[in-house]
């Protein structure tokens, strides 16, 4: 990974980063309903670790190329293109035309932050 563009090591490392955190947020509505919500706040706070390792190099790594609008514009991109799969495989929740609009937001947001 070290030897790939700063872009790509970056979005690598997010991808990485919000597969932890989506679990973090969401994952102990599926496991941990019936516990308290302490324990599942705990049991996330634990899986939010392993986010946070992965998303401060990110950061530090995409800045070195990417402005900060540029950096929060590809996490949010990351984090709905992560959250999707998780909502559709993980949670069984059904597909949902909004995520279509929403991921069309996005991409007018892609365009309007990374254009020259």
């Amino acid at each position: 990974m070290l030897n790939q563009p700063v872009f790509w090591q970056a979005a690598g490392l997010l991808v990485l980063s919000n597969l932890f955190m989506t679990f973090a947020w969401y994952g102990h509505l599926k496991h941990l309903a019936d516990r308290p919500w302490w324990i599942a706040a705990l049991l996330s706070w634990g899986i939010a670790l392993f986010e946070y390792l992965l998303q401060v190099p990110a950061n530090r790594i995409g800045h070195t190329a990417l402005s900060l609008a540029q950096l929060k514009i590809l996490q949010e991109v990351i984090s709905l293109s992560v959250f999707i799969p998780f909502a559709l495989i993980y949670m069984q929740q059904p597909l949902q035309l909004d995520y279509l609009w929403a991921a069309l937001c996005l991409l007018g947001a892609v365009y309007f932050i990374f254009r020259a």
